[in-house]
């Protein structure tokens, strides 16, 4: 279904090969576009074309998800590491703005001695050896880099670049903790859900054990069936340790993503009992709207537009570099002594440095730059396909989980009719206790069958949210951590 656009490859490899030209020729590649704007996947009665938003999880229309996805975005701890690299990346970039400007040096010195001047003047003057004395010396030193082929500007812009591949692996992680906070919290739910089934089935199955007793006593029911009766009920109270600990585990995790420790255990959470469930089709998108959400698409174009210009920065080494220089100096054996003419020095004037004839290092490092770029061209194709490849088995999974849950429910109601009727044939004695057994095992399978499908179902919509890549645009901005000072145990903050 992927169309090959040779195009963008071509210009890429052209780009790539013709290195030695230096400055910016970096041109974003396009993705492969596939035959069709839509996904295979989705069906129309179960995803719609609009676009999905940013903030996708008040689709459930649950304030309590509502809130904890945004404390989430706030104080999770993986994002607040995302948001120190991304700090980390700005202060990269500053670095390689600074050297389009002059770099200056200030000295300043006093000592107590002889300086080389004493001695020198004296043996001049025949004067024999100098006495000892203060010598001051001030100077000030500036360099200046001509920026002829394009070195310090294609630093510049793969530090630009790889600044807004940080911002974007950021975005990805805003939507890692937007999606698995809303699959904790709905997982929370959802085991409350089935250990509630559980308990409703119990609570049946110790009626039926109850009521079998006592048949024995009138001689209705043998030993065996009284037997039957009591596993049953202890197979159904064997999974409830089951289902709380899921759920128990669910509320954990939530409450590390939130920032907390585990302990702190969400209220909210904590007392749902079902999985929220969406009252709308998903809204999907189209391909093209798809690749502009995923920040792992974005990541890895920003990525290659970094090392391609880092191909020009290691091309630039094969010329040389000029630099210009000016220094001023003063010195003397007192302070009022500096501002005379005759202890000022000063020197300016360009220099240049250039690795000539041999070049095998810049050419290695070319070799090098151009490989780099190359990987991350075809790791970008990668992610792109790989982003296809999510967001279709997502839509898979979602639609045919649906069309089993519904099938479950239907599963289910008829296991109730038939076990509400065996019931009644059982205690009016036309039928024999293991019809009625069997009944009510068919019921529980039904029942637990039916609630692991909702989990299932809504883990899964989780799933597809997170692969349209939806959740970082509207995102409130996240600052990060402070360095802890270890010696006055003060915090000093990151910008």
């Amino acid at each position: 279904m992927i169309a090959r656009r040779a195009g963008p490859a071509l210009a890429l490899a052209a780009a790539l090969v013709g290195g030695c030209t230096v400055g910016p020729r970096y041109s974003p590649p396009a993705p492969p576009a596939p035959a069709s704007p839509t996904f295979v996947a989705a069906a129309p009665s179960v995803v719609s074309a609009d676009q999905p938003p940013a903030d996708w999880w008040r689709l459930y229309d649950t304030p309590a998800l509502d809130d904890l996805v945004q404390q989430a975005l706030v104080h999770n701890k993986s994002l607040l590491a995302a948001a120190a690299n991304l700090a980390a990346a700005r202060g990269a970039l500053s670095l390689a703005r600074a050297g389009l400007y002059p770099s200056t040096t200030i000295s300043a010195t006093a000592q107590y001695g002889v300086s080389p001047d004493q001695v020198f003047g004296n043996e001049l003057l025949n004067k024999g050896t100098p006495s000892p004395g203060p010598y001051y010396s001030p100077g000030l030193d500036v360099s200046y880099e001509l920026d002829l082929f394009g070195r310090i500007r294609q630093t510049i812009a793969a530090r630009k670049a790889n600044l807004e591949a940080v911002q974007a692996e950021e975005d990805a992680t805003r939507v890692s903790v937007a999606g698995e906070t809303t699959r904790a919290f709905v997982n929370a739910c959802a085991y409350a859900a089935e250990r509630d089934v559980a308990n409703n089935l119990l609570a049946l199955a110790t009626e039926t054990t109850e009521t079998t007793v006592r048949e024995l006593r009138d001689g209705g029911a043998s030993p065996l069936d009284v037997a039957r009766a009591r596993e049953q009920e202890a197979q159904i109270r064997a999974t409830l340790p089951t289902y709380e600990g899921q759920r128990r585990t669910a509320l954990f995790q939530l409450a590390v993503l939130t920032g907390d420790p585990p302990e702190m255990i969400s209220k909210a959470a904590d007392d749902c009992r079902a999985p929220p469930k969406l009252t709308q089709v998903l809204p999907v998108g189209d391909i093209q709207s798809l690749f502009k959400r995923r920040p792992d698409v974005r990541e890895a174009e920003r990525q290659l537009a970094s090392n391609v210009a880092l191909i020009d920065v290691a091309t630039a080494d094969l010329y040389p570099t000029i630099t210009l220089n000016g220094s001023v100096s003063s010195a003397a054996s007192s302070l009022p002594g500096l501002g005379a003419l005759s202890n000022l020095s000063y020197l300016a004037g360009p220099a240049l440095s250039w690795s000539f004839p041999n070049t095998l290092t810049a050419q290695a490092e070319i070799r090098e730059a151009k490989g780099t770029a190359s990987a991350s061209y075809a790791n970008f194709q990668a992610v792109v396909l790989q982003a296809l490849q999510d967001t279709e088995t997502a839509l898979t999974d979602d639609t045919n989980e649906l069309a089993r849950n519904a099938a479950l429910a239907a599963a289910r109601d008829q296991s109730q009719t038939a076990f509400d009727l065996a019931r009644r044939q059982y205690r009016d004695g036309s039928i024999s206790y293991l019809n009625l057994i069997t009944a009510q095992n068919d019921l529980v399978n039904a029942e637990e069958t039916l609630a692991q499908s909702n989990q299932v179902l809504a883990s899964n919509q989780v799933t597809l949210f997170k692969a349209l890549g939806g959740g970082w645009e509207q995102a409130p901005p996240v600052t990060a951590p402070p360095i802890i000072d270890g010696r006055s145990g003060k915090t000093i903050p990151v910008r």
